[in-house]
């Protein structure tokens, strides 16, 4: 555990710490695993795409159906590990189906997941910094895994497993990462940071060596981009989710859909 711990704290981007985390976590039965985190969720309880970084090493055609299908919508565990925190066992699921508490939706992503065969897992919903942010994370177990035994090896791994899973999100939040249909230009990011420095639309233009017609267009452009209706939120969301006042440009996420460690 140390070994792991030393190593996600000197590695500095997305995909080293992804990587990384889904070795860890496959060398207790966690084969596949499926994360997903926001800074700034709109609605509550509502995973949002275009505002959700989403990570996995599940085969691509089943995220492609899951995510890009909207199914995850009506996935039990899915939704459980958006809307609470802690841990649960997929048995959970188990015990909805017995109990005839499951719709044609949610059964149809249960058909899904046996298909790839998804049958066994625990969830796990992180303690958020803010109430806007939300994170969670999947922990699919290998196909040869029961849930019994998957129960099992979570009661003997609990802590260290909760502690990796938790030291993977607080590194992978705090980092730059952005969705990119809420990705910023170089231009709308140093503009939003005058604002925040309190500079009028003049003032920035002047530092800029712009106009101000062409500083109220960033603004405009940076609003749209982040989904927002006053130049207030587009600061207040800028700085959430980590877009300005960065020492260097943020990688952005070509695909959430499809994006995934190197050996899926």
């Amino acid at each position: 555990m140390l070994e792991y711990i030393e190593t996600l704290l000197s590695l500095t981007s997305v995909e080293e710490i992804w990587a990384h985390h889904c070795q860890f976590m496959e060398g207790y039965g966690f084969d596949r695993l499926l994360y997903g985190y926001t800074r700034f969720q709109s609605r509550p309880n509502l995973l949002d795409l275009d505002e959700t970084v989403i990570l996995s090493n599940h085969d691509k055609d089943y995220i492609k159906a899951l995510i890009g299908g909207k199914l995850y919508i009506n996935a039990p565990m899915v939704q459980w590990a958006w809307s609470n925190e802690g841990w649960e066992s997929w048995g959970l699921v188990g015990q909805k189906l017995a109990s005839g508490m499951l719709d044609a939706a949610s059964l149809k992503v249960l058909e899904l997941n046996r298909s790839y065969g998804i049958t066994a897992g625990i969830s796990i919903g992180f303690q958020q910094s803010t109430s806007r942010a939300r994170g969670g994370i999947g922990l699919c177990a290998r196909r040869d895994l029961s849930q019994c035994e998957v129960d099992a090896i979570w009661a003997e791994h609990q802590r260290t497993l909760l502690v990796a899973c938790q030291l993977m999100h607080m590194r992978l939040s705090g980092l730059p990462y952005i969705p990119p249909k809420r990705h910023l230009s170089p231009r709308q990011r140093e503009t939003l940071e005058w604002i925040a420095d309190g500079k009028t639309v003049m003032d920035v233009a002047m530092l800029m060596g712009l106009t101000s017609t062409t500083i109220e267009k960033h603004l405009r452009l940076a609003r749209e981009a982040l989904n927002v209706e006053t130049t207030a939120q587009a600061v207040l969301k800028a700085a959430v989710m980590n877009q300005i006042f960065q020492p260097t440009p943020e990688p952005v996420l070509e695909n959430p859909l499809h994006h995934s460690s190197p050996r899926a």
